[in-house]
Parts: structure tokens; C-alpha cells; sequence
């Protein structure tokens, strides 16, 4: 795959979009598709100022893989709604939003843009693969800070992050993320690990917040380096640090597989071409009619033919 690939987070943006427009933008029938219609926008806007030769929308298969639940409990232990044995557990997701993703779906098959999950997965682990084996520039649009380990400027790999809408992207480059976090793409995934994370149930390392785990990777390079700091007693270590770290060491053995996105996840075949013209243009009519998705989806599919 050669030529601009963008990786869409594709539940992070249909999260944004759900609650980023009202409730009342309503299909036909009265059911809210303030979601999908806004997700419309967003890939219409996002095509129209970066204009990919590829387009893949990545989808969670499984929002709470059991490798990770299996190495970190807590792992988005939160966020789930029902637990299911042998399957994916449910996540918690607003009543009127899970409806509105099926639909998602099929207007983006109809459509004909590329869509990725794959099972024992979730998307971040889709885009990591996709962006180790691209061979172009690669724009990952997320609103999750964890995919900033992907940014690579040698590769041309950077992160739109969504600030308000996508109207308002932060490029996220190497130079941004030392700005704000003080480590580039290769050492974000370390520092999330020291830092912690609730909102993804990650602990991280007691009393070592975003700053000093930067101070302490500007210092030793990488986790392994702090972790040989901590059994060197000639290391420039606090003594509180020394035992914060020597403490941690259960949950730093196999944090950084939990937060580390994978990289040889068993991707289908797909056309990844941006799409001129609908797979299916009759399913898609019939998806805009019964769903009302007028204006946002005649934007997009003008965009597309351009």
C-alpha cells in the first residue's frame, strides 16, 4: 500500500459525533441518528482537508480483549455493562447510540469504505497493524491519546486529534508531543504506563505522575532502562522512587503489553482504496431514506467523486 493512508478510530469518532450533535437530529421514524450523521460529517470534512488515496474505518471487535484482561484486571473493568463468558463482554454505551451502530455500518459497506475489526481485537490494535505494514504516509484519527506511540516522523506517521469536532485537529507530530508530554511517539507508551490511566482502569506506578515519568524516561531512555535504575544503587533515583518502582514491578512486567498496541493482528484482505462512487448504490439509497440522512451523506459522497 503505497500513497496517504488515514486510519479512522472509528468508535472514538462516532462517540465524539454522537455527543458533539443533538439528540435531535431524528431519522423519518423518530429514532436519533445524531451519531451516524455526524460521523458522515466528520469523514466528509476529514477526506475534503487531507484527501487519503486510503480510507479505512477501524471497528472494535472486541473492546476488552481477554489477553489483556487476563494480564490487568482492571483493564476498562468500569466500562463493562454485562459480562459474557466466552464471548466479548458488553460495553456500557448510551441507549441511543448502540442502535445507531449497525447503521454506521451498513451505510459504510454501502458506501465502500474499507471496514476493519478483527476478532480477540480491538481497533487501536487494527490501526497498529495497518500502520507497521504501510509503506506511505499514514494520519490515524483518534480521540484516544494512547495511538500517539504510533507517531513516527521518519514514517510520516502523525495523529489527528480531534479538539473540537473535526473542524479543529491537532497534527500530532513529534515535536507537539514533546512539547506537551516530553517524549516522542516511542516513548508515549512507557509514560502512559507509569502514569497510569483510569479511564482504561491502568494503575500505574503510585506517586509517579506525567511529569516525572517523563523526567525519569529523559533520564534512562525506556521502562527497561528505569527498571536496570532501579537495581543500580549508584542511579540518580529518590530513594521514594527506588521503592515506588521495586513495588510496581508485577504490574510494569506486563503493563507494557496491555498498552502497547499490537502490531501482527490477522488482517482480512480489503480494497483500502478510497471509494469515487458507492459499492451498493441502491442499499445506500434505501439507508438514506430510511434513516434521513440527507445532507451529510450528499456532502460526503460529493466529496468522494471529486
Amino acid at each position: 500500500m503505497t500513497g496517504r493512508l488515514m486510519l479512522l478510530d472509528t468508535a472514538s469518532l462516532y462517540f465524539r459525533a454522537y455527543f458533539g450533535v443533538p439528540d435531535s437530529v431524528k431519522a423519518p421514524d423518530g429514532t436519533p441518528v445524531n451519531a451516524v450523521r455526524g460521523l458522515l460529517d466528520f469523514i466528509d470534512r476529514l477526506v475534503k482537508d487531507h484527501r487519503p488515496e486510503h480510507l479505512v474505518a477501524c471497528m472494535d471487535a472486541d473492546w476488552r480483549p481477554r489477553w489483556r484482561v487476563d494480564l490487568i484486571p482492571t483493564y476498562k473493568a468500569h466500562r463493562v455493562a454485562e459480562e459474557h463468558e466466552g464471548a466479548p463482554d458488553a460495553e456500557e454505551v448510551p441507549d441511543t447510540l448502540a442502535p445507531q451502530v449497525p447503521v454506521i455500518e451498513e451505510v459504510l459497506d454501502a458506501l465502500g469504505i474499507a471496514r476493519v475489526g478483527v476478532a480477540g481485537y480491538e481497533a487501536d490494535d487494527v490501526i497498529g497493524t495497518f500502520t507497521a505494514r504501510a509503506r506511505g504516509p499514514v494520519d490515524i484519527v483518534t480521540g484516544d491519546r494512547d495511538l500517539y506511540q504510533l507517531v513516527d516522523d521518519e514514517r510520516g506517521i502523525r495523529v489527528l486529534y480531534p479538539l473540537k469536532g473535526v473542524g479543529t485537529l491537532q497534527l500530532t507530530d513529534a515535536a507537539v508531543l514533546r512539547e506537551k508530554y516530553g517524549v516522542d511517539g516511542r516513548g508515549y507508551a512507557d509514560l502512559a504506563l507509569l502514569r497510569g490511566d483510569p479511564s482504561d482502569g491502568l494503575p500505574g506506578v503510585a506517586g509517579i505522575g506525567e511529569k516525572t515519568a517523563a523526567k525519569l524516561l529523559g533520564e534512562f531512555g525506556d521502562l527497561a532502562g528505569i527498571m536496570a535504575a532501579v537495581d543500580d544503587p549508584r542511579a540518580k533515583l529518590t530513594p521514594s522512587q527506588r521503592k515506588r518502582l521495586t513495588e510496581a514491578r508485577p504490574y510494569l512486567a506486563v503493563a507494557p503489553k496491555v498498552v502497547r498496541v499490537a502490531d501482527d493482528v490477522p488482517l482480512p484482505d480489503v480494497d483500502t482504496t478510497l471509494p469515487r462512487a458507492p459499492r451498493d448504490p441502491a442499499a445506500l439509497e434505501e439507508l438514506a431514506h430510511r434513516w434521513g440522512l440527507g445532507g451529510s451523506l450528499q456532502r460526503l459522497l460529493t466529496t468522494l467523486a471529486r
